[in-house]
């Protein structure tokens, strides 16, 4: 299938839905709800047309002068853009014009059709719009009549070479269940008021990828985000460790953790998950990896204050390029957003390490996980990241400051390879961090417990506390037996 002959829908996201465009002289048609995009998705179309070629807008709703102020908008107009209006126009509201233009009488609408084809034949277009081409139903006599001229209309610009697109305005009183049967292609939008969704439900060809995807209309345009899907086949990669930096650290991990592999940093707040998962990144980054750190809680700024007052050095790493932070402002991104700009970080810039700052905020900032499980699409983006060989890390609160023991407050301890849990604890009136490690999927692991400092001189991993036991109860002693001796026997 590499051979077929594509034609870009000018929408790079959905390029990708649709594994490289539209077939060459397929029609395809663009359904959704008033406001979901239609025209400006057309007019993307139109706009991608290649030197050479020319478009061709059959407008049959709104008036001329408003599409081109919309493509002007957009920036999507050109000279290869041509317009040919069939909605009535207001000095066309006479008695005689509306007979002329309406009446079912005359039921072939010769005036119409030959418009059509006379502009057609001129022009020889190799992009058509018809938007939208509902509105077509009202020029004919009736269902059967609507039909054998869409597809006598279809067949026509085929025949031409063009590739044509169409829009569909879905209303409850205006059903176009013919008009998905007669089309090759069908993609649907929607809105809700979380987010935009887009989805190929038909295409007669190579399959496409699987929605619904994310997608806006902003300023610039349409903006399609194809929704994360893991690979068939993961790709070869070297196997290998990221070091911390901090020998008594990378000992309770055997080492470190292991490349394309997922772990979560466990613990209430306070305890560190955030720094000690950056001391992984501030070594990957020196080893001239390049990471990215999602962070979905807390600033920017605040994380590069931290890393500064305990000699991690973010900033240094952000001006060497090694390390890009992305901020995600409540509500500013959606999920799938968020998964395509890990995705191309991946693809593009050759990313090693990422780091998703916070489970909480990710679930609770994010929109579009409709009635999708959060914890599902974390999984996604930790089977992606696996198959692709690179080291994800995640950082999850527990809300137990001491007490009963919980590595997570979700039930997705499954996502991950790995768990280190980092908790407080109360020993002789003073309150104190330690460090252990839960799981390892790849490797053996120190099953004890440190003592985990935060300085200005950056992080202390302590020696294993054997003296102490119920550490993990928030509320410790001290066990004399385990205390060592000091009389040399």
């Amino acid at each position: 299938m590499s051979d077929i002959s594509r034609e870009s829908t000018g929408i790079e996201g959905l390029d990708r839905v649709l594994g490289g465009g539209l077939l060459e002289r397929q029609n395809a048609l663009v359904r959704g709800p008033p406001g979901a995009g239609k025209t400006v998705f057309g007019l993307h179309f139109l706009a991608a047309a290649g030197d050479g070629e020319e478009s061709l807008y059959i407008n049959f709703g709104e008036p001329t002068e408003y599409v081109k102020r919309t493509a002007d908008h957009f920036d999507l107009n050109s000279d290869s853009l041509h317009f040919l209006e069939l909605a009535p126009t207001a000095e066309q509201f006479t008695e005689e014009e509306m007979y002329t233009l309406f009446s079912s009488a005359d039921v072939e609408q010769p005036s119409l059709i030959n418009e059509v084809r006379d502009t057609v034949e001129e022009l020889q277009p190799d992009r058509v719009l018809i938007d939208p081409i509902t509105e077509f139903r009202f020029l004919t006599a009736d269902e059967h009549q609507f039909r054998s001229q869409i597809m006598g209309l279809i067949d026509f610009l085929r025949g031409k070479g063009a590739t044509v697109l169409m829009t569909s305005q879905v209303a409850s009183d205006l059903s176009d269940t013919d008009l998905r049967f007669l089309t090759d292609v069908i993609i649907d939008l929607d809105r809700t008021p979380d987010a935009w969704s887009i989805d190929v439900t038909k295409f007669r060809g190579p399959s496409v990828k699987r929605g619904p995807h994310g997608y806006e209309v902003t300023d610039d345009g349409v903006e399609v985000w194809p929704r994360l899907v893991p690979t068939q086949e993961p790709v070869d990669f070297e196997p290998g460790t990221v070091s911390s930096g901090v020998p008594e650290l990378d000992q309770l991990l055997s080492g470190g953790l292991q490349r394309g592999t997922v772990t979560f940093f466990s613990g209430p707040t306070g305890a560190g998950k955030t720094t000690t998962s950056l001391q992984f990144v501030k070594e990957a980054a020196s080893r001239g990896n390049q990471s990215l750190i999602l962070s979905f809680e807390e600033s920017k700024r605040t994380m590069l204050q931290r890393s500064e007052a305990l000699n991690i050095g973010l900033s240094h790493m952000l001006d060497e390029g090694t390390v890009e932070i992305v901020e995600a402002r409540p509500d500013e991104y959606t999920i799938d957003q968020v998964t395509n700009m890990i995705e191309t970080a991946v693809t593009e810039d050759d990313v090693g390490v990422v780091l998703l700052d916070g489970f909480q905020g990710f679930k609770q900032n994010l929109r579009g996980f409709g009635d999708e499980d959060p914890v599902d699409y974390l999984s996604s983006i930790g089977r992606y990241l696996r198959e692709m060989g690179v080291t994800t890390m995640v950082t999850n609160e527990v809300h137990q400051i001491t007490g009963e023991f919980r590595v997570t407050e979700e039930a997705m301890s499954n996502v991950a390879d790995n768990i280190v849990f980092l908790r407080h604890l109360e020993y002789q009136g003073s309150i104190d961090k330690v460090i252990g490690v839960l799981k390892m999927r790849t490797s053996d692991f120190e099953d004890t417990l440190r003592r985990l400092d935060f300085t200005e001189y950056g992080i202390s991993v302590g020696e294993p506390l054997t003296e102490l036991s119920g550490i993990l109860t928030g509320t410790p002693t001290f066990d004399t037996s385990k205390q060592p001796r000091t009389d040399g026997s």
